[in-house]
């Protein structure tokens, strides 16, 4: 039996679009506040390890915000679990394409007033198909 997704249904765009906001968001603050910390010290890791770290905390950081939110309507163990479950192939491949971008702009982990909007605009839309997918198929 063969399951066809419709993906022209404008309830579930805008859903899981407000979705990808709120991991953006998560994403966002601790991918850029590690690079922009480690721009403003002097140190001698590379920029892959870096950006590594980058990508680590930008990821705890969106499944913090995202527990937060999800505890407001139901129990924090079910809400962490939730966080976790829902969404980390979104945020790995949300925090490898700003980080992509990032790389492709400044050759290494820079933030800049240039990368910002490009940053998050492929942290967007690189996972926004994965949580439509995700949304119409499992509701989740």
């Amino acid at each position: 039996m063969k399951n066809n997704i419709d993906w022209k249904c404008k309830d579930t765009w805008a859903k899981s679009s407000y979705n990808t906001l709120w991991c953006l968001i998560g994403c966002s603050i601790g991918d850029f506040g590690t690079i922009i910390y480690f721009q403003n010290i002097d140190h001698s890791l590379s920029i892959y390890l870096v950006m590594s770290f980058a990508i680590i905390n930008g990821i705890i950081t969106s499944i913090i915000l995202e527990t937060i939110i999800l505890s407001l309507s139901q129990p924090l163990k079910i809400a962490f679990k939730t966080a976790i479950g829902m969404s980390i192939i979104s945020m790995i491949g949300m925090e490898f394409a700003m980080n992509l971008v990032d790389y492709l702009m400044t050759g290494g982990a820079i933030i800049n007033i240039y990368t910002i909007f490009p940053m998050l605009l492929a942290g967007f839309f690189t996972p926004l198909p994965y949580n439509y997918y995700r949304l119409k198929k499992f509701n989740q």
